[in-house]
């Protein structure tokens, strides 16, 4: 499930500072290997939006990018971004999206006003550092700054403390974490005495996630770990049914009235979790047998544990939350009425699509029609075909069947977007 409005991809806002490449920006010259977690408050309704600082914490691992430091996806409806204080050089960005940019398009925006707390973790920087919060704007679609300081990474307004050790279990090894995916899985739900479960679960979710197309082929770019939390209750809220259970992660269906929606609100507590763990990617398992999940664009994605369905949401829900895929079914006559070409990958309103969809374009059959006709003679390849993002008219996907609308395999287009961000990643070229 994403956000019903479709953020789009747009020219980023002008600054004073000038921006890098990935290959110009070393770390070594401006970073430690170390994390700078950037807790904030999101505020704002259906009309606005703005951040607040709540703190800089120093955390003692950094398993993200080191020759990839400067994210051209241009994905997301947020974007973070550091420049050196003293050159003006765009030193590290990355997009990302929150749980908070959906709610803004809920009916319950329209009449309140609500305050969200939301993490971004960047590498430690070794020198004072511009830092924006960027999002895109609605009415124009251009990224906007929404917050920026100026901070000293030696002064007073760093925390240093330690947080709370949890178990730490290597579910994978492949080596150092700068050149690999570093996965992490994380438990909501589960009792101390149930933590043999989740990792058992753990294990379980790690082994299917290599049996899955492209994933089977980059196993050892990949490292995975389990990080145990205990929660005091057993399974999840449901407030549609009345439960309300205490969980570490505070994980809840219904979100926004959506009974399938599974989410974790506020990011501390997951943050609080990883804090000792490289790590490039999230996912929640969450103790129980009903069927839902969720995946947000570099933030995190989650599950549920036991249903039947479990493990193709969570490849599901991953191709959400590591590779910026939409979901590709739709809902009734919903049509689309946008101007602008969209940002995932794996979707277009034929704006631009030729050329912000090349890699798309390129694998289309010579003679495809675009649009496709879904009939005998197309319908088995990739084309490009009517109704996605959950609209019925006027945005394309690029075939009948794949992981994002129906969970079967992924098509050779997401495929692609994948192994494009496992490349990133693991700072290879892509």
């Amino acid at each position: 499930m994403r956000n019903l409005f479709l953020i789009l991809l747009v020219s980023v806002v002008n600054t004073c500072f000038t921006s890098g490449n990935n290959n110009s920006v070393k770390f070594n010259d401006y970073f430690i290997n170390k994390s700078l977690r950037i807790d904030f408050n999101l505020q704002g309704n259906s009309e606005f939006q703005a951040v607040s600082l709540v703190q800089f914490r120093e955390e003692p691992t950094w398993g993200g990018v080191r020759k990839n430091l400067i994210d051209n996806f241009n994905y997301g409806d947020y974007f973070v971004k550091v420049f050196n204080k003293d050159t003006k050089t765009l030193i590290y960005s990355r997009g990302f999206n929150t749980l908070f940019e959906e709610w803004r398009d809920t009916e319950e925006a329209k009449t309140q006003t609500q305050k969200w707390l939301n993490s971004v973790v960047i590498p430690f920087p070794k020198n004072i550092v511009n830092i924006q919060i960027l999002a895109r704007d609605k009415s124009d679609m251009k990224f906007k700054i929404l917050w920026e300081t100026d901070l000293n990474p030696k002064s007073e307004s760093v925390d240093h403390s330690k947080l709370k050790h949890n178990k730490i279990s290597k579910v994978l090894n492949n080596g150092d974490p700068a050149k690999k995916v570093d996965l992490v899985f994380i438990g909501d739900g589960y009792t101390k005495s149930e933590q043999a479960k989740f990792q058992s679960d753990a294990l379980r979710f790690a082994k299917a996630l290599f049996t899955f197309k492209p994933f089977d082929s980059h196993k050892s770019d990949f490292n995975i770990w389990a990080v145990n939390i205990d929660s005091k209750d057993s399974g999840t809220s449901m407030p549609a049914k009345d439960i309300n259970k205490e969980t570490a992660l505070a994980s809840s269906f219904n979100t926004f009235g959506v009974s399938r929606y599974l989410t974790c609100q506020n990011m501390k507590p997951i943050r609080d979790a990883v804090w000792e763990t490289p790590c490039d990617a999230v996912f929640i398992l969450v103790n129980t047998e009903r069927y839902g999940g969720a995946g947000m664009y570099n933030l995190y994605a989650m599950g549920s544990a036991n249903n039947v369905k479990t493990l193709e949401v969570f490849v599901h829900e991953l191709g959400h939350s590591f590779a910026g895929l939409a979901d590709e079914y739709e809902y009734g006559d919903l049509v689309n009425n946008l101007k602008y070409e969209p940002w995932e990958p794996n979707i277009t309103t034929l704006v631009d699509f030729k050329h912000a969809k090349q890699y798309w374009y390129n694998k289309l059959t010579k003679g495809t029609p675009i649009p496709t006709p879904l009939d005998d003679k197309y319908k088995g390849g990739v084309g490009v075909f009517e109704g996605a993002a959950y609209v019925s008219k006027g945005i394309y996907r690029p075939m009948n069947h794949c992981m994002m609308r129906d969970l079967k395999e992924f098509c050779p287009v997401c495929q692609d977007a994948i192994e494009r961000m496992i490349k990133y990643y693991c700072d290879k070229d892509f």
